[in-house]
Formats: C-alpha cells, sequence, structure tokens
C-alpha cells in the first residue's frame, strides 16, 4: 500500500476509529454531558483512566469545580446521542433535559451515569494537565456500572450481543462485526 510523509499536520485522523464515550459531570447544581473520543485506561493498580477535553469546555469547568466525572460507553444505536451532546455546548443549554438523557444512581460520586450505557466508570480527579491544546484528566475510577449480559464470561465486550458505537473522526461513525473477532493468542503469536 502506497504512503504518503508530509509534515503538514493539520487535523489528524489515522489513529481513528476510537470508542465514542459520553463524560458526564456536575458541579454547582449543574450537569453536563460531552462526546469524547480521545480517552483511555492508563492503569489497572490503580484503576486509572484519562481523557482529553479542551479547556474552554464547560465539562472541563465542571470536572475541575467538583474533582468527579464519568466514562459512558453507549451502543452504535446512540451515536446520534453522542453526536448531539458533542455538537451542543453546556453553558448553552440543559443536555440532559434536550436529549432526555435518563441517570441511574451513581454508587461513589455525585455524578450522572447514564442509562442507556452498557458500561460506565465513576471516577474521583487525581490529575489535570495540559497538553497542547487540550487538557488531559486522569481519574480514579471508584466504582464500575455495565450491562452484565453485554459481556463475555472473560469480560470483554460480547458482539453478538451489543455493538460499540465508534468514531472514526471527520463525525463520522461505524460499529462492529462478531465475525471479524479473531483470537491471537499471544502464547501462540509471540513466540513465532
Amino acid at each position: 500500500m502506497p504512503k504518503v510523509t508530509t509534515e503538514s499536520i493539520g487535523e489528524f485522523y489515522q489513529h481513528y476509529p476510537k470508542v465514542a464515550a459520553i463524560v458526564t459531570t456536575c458541579a454547582g447544581g449543574k450537569k453536563n454531558a460531552m462526546a469524547a473520543a480521545w480517552h483511555s485506561a492508563i492503569s489497572f493498580k490503580p484503576p486509572l483512566y484519562g481523557v482529553a477535553i479542551a479547556p474552554k469546555r464547560f465539562t472541563c469547568q465542571l470536572i475541575r469545580e467538583s474533582k468527579e466525572f464519568g466514562i459512558n460507553f453507549v451502543p452504535h444505536e446512540a451515536a446520534e446521542l453522542v453526536a448531539s451532546v458533542g455538537g451542543s455546548s453546556g453553558k448553552e443549554i440543559d443536555k440532559f433535559y434536550k436529549f432526555s438523557l435518563a441517570e441511574v444512581k451513581s454508587l461513589k460520586t455525585s455524578i450522572p451515569i447514564l442509562k442507556d450505557a452498557y458500561a460506565a466508570y465513576e471516577c474521583k480527579l487525581v490529575d489535570d494537565r495540559t497538553y497542547g491544546d487540550h487538557v488531559w484528566i486522569v481519574g480514579e475510577i471508584v466504582a464500575v456500572h455495565f450491562a452484565d449480559d453485554a459481556f463475555t464470561s472473560k469480560g470483554t465486550l460480547d458482539l453478538d450481543k451489543l455493538n460499540p458505537a465508534l468514531y472514526l473522526g471527520a463525525e463520522l461513525y461505524a460499529t462492529t462485526s462478531s465475525e471479524s473477532v479473531r483470537l491471537l493468542d499471544r502464547e501462540i503469536y509471540g513466540k513465532r
């Protein structure tokens, strides 16, 4: 496959797709939800999770005030919801009201957990640092919510039962298929 090499970076989408997530937070009686594709697990012990948020975002302000946030993973059928919360400002509208975001009670924080999420993490803020034009928000996961029937006995997402919303960049969404899953055991492939 021929490759293009350039020093003119611009917007770069080569690292996509990413599982789309909805970040939730609440501070001073104001709740908010925003779409995020730049997020990642960082550590198992302690359980740390990070998300990149532009500092001008209302969500960043609320996380810094409350010192907690949620990461909600939704199925592909909710991709329009992800695009809706991502394309609107929580400073201007109440996204929970406007988009009928139903919640379930959180266990260890005061942040909203989305009822339609197949999995969600409650996080307590442990660090936030600016890198370029985004803030890397790191939280310790203090509670996990998940739809048990959406996961296999090994804890992986069961693609026969649920397809995650994948963000491709440039406002494009896709999903996966269980037919594409292949087990590539490290014990076999690491010794080749």
